[in-house]
């Protein structure tokens, strides 16, 4: 049967698909086009399916936040490639899964990808059309929601590392430089008395057996151990770090 240059153009605006595509789809429907539609997103889901065991290493990192600036949710989503890392439409579907974190608060990843969209599909779906039509594979790896009675920090930094802090006291300004200060130096732990007697003790053990290698007298060792110790547990928790702010001092030329 003969398909018309308008009905194609239909089908391509409901699926974003090609011409040849959509051309193929409506004949098989035999010009019903949505027949057509749902022949082309069943497709596009066998495809999906097919490319969801390539590595999907690149992506985005995005923060949604309340309008009274109380709640956030950040999501991280990844694709295959940096290319597509900076395309509108994924970015528009990871702003997307931002938004809708932060409306439904998700207990788990199953639980937000199994949630119905207002078009009646599923998130889940959503991200599998996105796959058929752009060509990589696409996942939700992780969310968090963080809310606070007080004033909430976020920070992204570029594309890939995000941080949220909720602050009690402070103003808003205090609120984000904390944010950027967790995203510049990744702090494990919150005080000294968080960091567990096992890390700690690990530690011990390994700067011990350094020391001891090195030919270094029991004095010494000692030393060099407590230093070592203070050293790793000042740098995994944020009190120990210095700001990201905090200017360098100049450098000396010799």
């Amino acid at each position: 049967m003969s398909v018309t240059p308008e009905a194609v153009k239909q089908l391509r605006e409901r699926t974003g698909a090609g011409v040849m595509e959509c051309k193929k789809a409506l004949v098989e429907a035999k010009g019903d086009l949505d027949a057509a539609a749902e022949l082309m997103r069943k497709q596009g889901l066998a495809k999906a399916d097919k490319k969801s065991a390539r590595v999907a290493a690149e992506g985005v990192i995005v923060v949604e936040r309340t309008p009274d600036g109380h709640a956030a949710a950040m999501v991280e989503v990844n694709c295959e490639t940096d290319f597509v890392a900076r395309e509108r439409e994924f970015r528009a579907f990871a702003e997307e899964v931002a938004a809708r974190v932060l409306a439904d608060r998700p207990a788990s990843l199953e639980a937000l990808l199994a949630a119905r969209l207002a078009t009646g599909e599923t998130m889940d779906e959503r991200r599998r059309a996105l796959i058929a039509r752009i060509g990589e594979n696409i996942g939700v790896r992780r969310l968090v929601v963080l809310t606070a009675p007080g004033h909430l920090g976020a920070y992204v930094h570029g594309t890939r590392i995000g941080a949220l802090v909720a602050v009690e006291g402070g103003d808003a300004a205090l609120a984000h430089d904390l944010a950027m200060h967790v995203a510049a130096s990744s702090p494990r732990y919150l005080a000294a008395a968080d960091v567990p007697a096992e890390v700690v003790a690990k530690e011990r053990a390994i700067l011990t057996e350094r020391a001891r290698g090195e030919g270094k007298p029991p004095e010494i060792v000692a030393k060099m151990v407590e230093g070592g110790c203070a050293s790793p547990s000042a740098r995994s928790r944020w009190p120990g770090r210095p700001s990201s702010r905090t200017p360098r001092p100049p450098s000396r030329s010799s």
